[in-house]
């Protein structure tokens, strides 16, 4: 024998119940089977609120019987045969009669009690597992319809009665000695008292029918029927990539569902679990899957043996209260008096967490039982609140708890440091922590904004460790912007393949629009992105990323915009990483430079900011590992300047310098001022970023820049720049001839030794490392106390977008 259950969508309308018919049928076949049904989707709700506008004296509770009547006869109508209809409508009309009736006096009373509460409610499955036990037999089915309330025995606890298991047992077998059909279909949720008034098995009671029938006959199966597939990895309205669950112990799937897996209520499944009978979840609408099978024999293959944990499920609106104090220290008997008091008030405590000193203990309940806790609590403690022995009980509301489940977890090290690796890796902060002795569930609390963040986040280092998802936020779409974008949709193939890293860009933001997608912005989309953007600024992007909240999230400001340095703070502390091609930040006061370094060391993300020296040349990740190894840093010599290098080595008085400058600025290798980069400004921020990457507070304005540029050119509009370029031609080249009768050139060259970091055009002999950088070329010299005699050279293009973009690219990868 198996016992089918089937919930309110799966008999929701005709059409569903048709696909339950045929799962019938094919059950049927090789099985007796008992088939525990509930009421059609939406109808007990409609009659709670009938009920309940009828006690308040409102008429609208007979519009919402009619449509309730309604609903019924149309789905008589719908699978039933029209020669025999008649009967069933009738039918359908006399309880309905009776269920305005009871709503009548209802009204007049102005009373909704349990016990009419209980009578009333049980019309929904009552009249739905009548009209499909008719649709079977008029199908010619071997089936009878069994009335489940005149066996199911309970107290009187009107709506969430308690069973007296050895009468409703016997009950049940007689019945079954009796009646020898292939099919019969009982209602669930409903039973009676000792006195014969209807009662109602509460939270998930044709769940808990189906489980007693199963129970009390020795089924060899009872299968849930539902809209899923059995139960999943997490909630799948949190994690999109939440997997089914094939097999699950009983003991995982009591955890899994008292932290909040909708698909099972623990109470319920208690009577076939503790006769060892399998439970199997299954989906109405897709008989075929596999669903989840929940069995104390379970044959697990050798990856599922592996796999530390079978699920993750969450619960929200949850309080702690705290009670501590020094009172407690020793004192035998506090926690009983604790829990008496809530037990006394029938608040559930979900989650217990104490201090090995004894001085507090922090329990979890529902946060619409924080007044009443508050006031039992105050109550039973009043002497030792008075003596301040005890403090007033802390509350704090707006919370979750996250439960990781497993039965590989048992014995298994570095489950609860991989965890909590993860979420701190992501700024989620744990207020609390539970795990008990059977070492199958670490449970957490956390912030009710963070929910969505810590499944993810869990369920990808346990679930999806094969590819992580990376989520950009790109500020910048200019020259260097564009090039990484495409560099990003053409590598990500190799990243997903090789790395195990899918990067989505989820934001895009310019100085005028932004736009956002939770999937990722496509590369279609890329191409007109501007049309379906909206208004931006730094502000509002930046307060979108945070209140997104998402895993591994990563902003890329790609801009030279001060206004974009200053949400830098903020988002660091909400633990999204920082790559920064901009030089503000690095190069601004060495108290913000480093407070900056310090917030993201302390929230578990990555500042990097490689591409501010040398585009994507690899220096300042070589400095820090030269660092990092012991090494230390005792001078930096490096033409930093792609533009400077381009136009010195292109100049030698055939063509002015004013052309010169003018065609590195057509080549794209100057900023729309060129003064910004030939008057040192932004060597001399390179060079403070190299020696503060080397351990040193250097400011600003020590650095001695040497400016080549006579005053004329840096005033004025950058026509008149140009100009003054012009009249100063002879200064220029005479600049290059001192250099060429020594037979050395020119080079913009920054120097860091000694504490001290100057800039200027210098003359350089043939045998220097400095002398042979063509086109855009940067090199840095390093010596170190290990590098002393030979030292380090990194040279190679320093400037342009595709190798600058590569450069921030390298950096993200780097940050994952």
């Amino acid at each position: 024998m198996k016992v089918l259950k089937f919930g309110g969508t799966s008999v929701a309308n005709s059409e569903n119940i048709l696909k339950v018919e045929n799962i019938i049928k094919k059950e049927s076949s090789t099985h007796q089977l008992v088939v525990v049904v509930s009421a059609l989707h939406g109808v007990t709700d409609t009659l709670i609120k009938a009920a309940e506008n009828a006690s308040k004296s409102d008429e609208g509770y007979i519009e919402l019987i009619k449509k309730l009547e309604e609903k019924h006869l149309n789905l008589v109508k719908e699978i039933i045969p029209i020669m025999e209809q008649s009967s069933w409508l009738s039918f359908v009309k006399k309880h309905f009669n009776d269920i305005e009736d009871i709503c009548n006096g209802i009204f007049v009373l102005g009373e909704f009690t349990g016990k009419i509460k209980d009578r009333l409610t049980s019309y929904g499955e009552f009249l739905s597992s009548n009209i499909i036990a008719a649709r079977l037999n008029f199908e010619r089915l071997d089936c009878i319809w069994m009335n489940s309330a005149d066996y199911i025995k309970t107290n009187d606890n009107f709506t969430n009665a308690k069973v007296n298991f050895k009468i409703t047992e016997h009950s049940l077998n007689q019945f079954f000695k009796e009646n020898h059909h292939q099919i019969i279909v009982a209602p669930g949720f409903i039973a009676k008292d000792e006195k014969g008034n209807a009662t109602t098995l509460g939270r998930g009671g044709s769940d808990y029918t189906a489980s007693i029938i199963a129970a009390s006959l020795q089924a060899e199966e009872l299968q849930i029927w539902t809209d899923v597939s059995g139960m999943m990895t997490a909630d799948p309205r949190l994690v999109s990539d939440a997997k089914p669950i094939s097999e699950i112990s009983y003991q995982e799937a009591m955890e899994l569902s008292h932290f909040g897996a909708k698909v099972l209520y623990p109470p319920t499944i208690q009577p076939v679990m503790i006769k060892n009978i399998d439970l199997h979840i299954k989906n109405t609408f897709d008989p075929e899957a596999r669903g989840t099978l929940i069995s104390y024999n379970l044959e697990k293959s050798d990856i599922e043996k592996q796999q530390i944990a079978v699920g993750i499920s969450n619960m929200s609106k949850i309080a702690l209260l705290t009670l501590e104090g020094s009172g407690m220290v020793g004192i035998p008997g506090i926690s009983a008096k604790l829990f008496q008091c809530l037990s006394q008030e029938k608040i559930n405590v979900i989650l217990i967490t104490q201090s090995s000193s004894e001085h507090s203990i922090t329990i979890a309940i529902n946060e619409k039982d924080i007044l009443n806790a508050e006031n039992a609590i105050n109550l039973s403690f009043e002497d030792d609140l008075q003596l301040k022995r005890i403090s007033p009980v802390k509350i704090e509301s707006g919370l979750s708890i996250v439960a990781l489940v497993g039965e590989n977890m048992k014995n298994r090290s570095g489950v609860s440091a991989k965890m909590f690796g993860c979420l701190g890796n992501n700024g989620i902060n744990i207020r609390a922590i539970a795990q008990g002795s059977s070492e199958r569930n670490i449970s957490i609390v956390i912030s009710d904004k963070d929910i969505k963040k810590a499944v993810n986040v869990l369920h990808e280092e346990f679930f999806e460790s094969e590819i992580k998802q990376v989520h950009l936020y790109i500020c910048g779409t200019g020259n260097v912007g564009s090039k990484l974008i495409q560099q990003i949709f053409e590598q990500n193939k190799y990243l997903r393949e090789n790395l195990l890293i899918n990067l989505r860009i989820i934001g895009l933001s310019n100085s005028r629009r932004m736009i956002f997608s939770d999937k990722g912005i496509s590369e279609t989309e890329y191409d007109h992105w501007i049309e379906d953007s909206q208004e931006s600024s730094v502000e509002k992007f930046s307060q979108e990323i945070i209140a997104r909240n998402l895993r591994n999230s990563v902003f890329v400001d790609i801009t030279a915009s001060s206004e974009v340095v200053k949400a830098y703070e903020d988002l660091l502390k909400r633990s999204v990483n920082i790559i920064a091609c901009n030089k503000i930040a690095a190069s601004s006061d060495f108290e913000k430079y480093k407070n900056l370094k310090n917030i993201a060391r302390n929230h578990s993300c990555k500042f990097f900011f490689e591409t501010n020296v040398g585009a994507g040349l690899p220096v300042i990740g070589t400095i820090n590992d030269l660092i990092r190894s012991g090494d230390t840093i005792t001078s930096i010599k490096a033409v930093l300047s792609g533009t400077l290098n381009f136009v010195f080595n292109n100049y030698n008085g055939n063509q002015t310098f004013s052309e010169v400058v003018a065609l590195a600025q057509k080549e794209g290798f100057t900023e729309p001022d060129p003064r910004l980069d030939l008057a040192g400004t932004d060597v001399a921020r390179k060079i403070l970023i190299l020696a503060r990457e080397s351990g040193n507070a250097l400011e600003f304005d020590e650095i001695e820049n040497i400016s080549f540029l006579p005053e004329e050119c840096m005033q004025g509009s950058v026509d008149d720049f140009y100009k003054a370029l012009t009249r100063y031609e002879d200064h220029f080249k005479s600049l290059f001839t001192e250099a060429k009768s020594d037979h050395k050139i020119l080079k913009y060259v920054a120097e860091f030794e000694n504490g001290k970091a100057k800039v200027g055009l210098q003359h350089i002999a043939p045998e220097s490392d400095l002398y042979h950088l063509y086109g855009k070329d940067n090199i840095v010299i390093l010596k170190t106390s290990r590098y002393s005699e030979q030292p380090l050279v990194v040279k190679g293009a320093g400037a342009g977008a595709e190798v600058t973009a590569s450069g921030v690219f390298a950096d993200i990868v780097r940050s994952i």
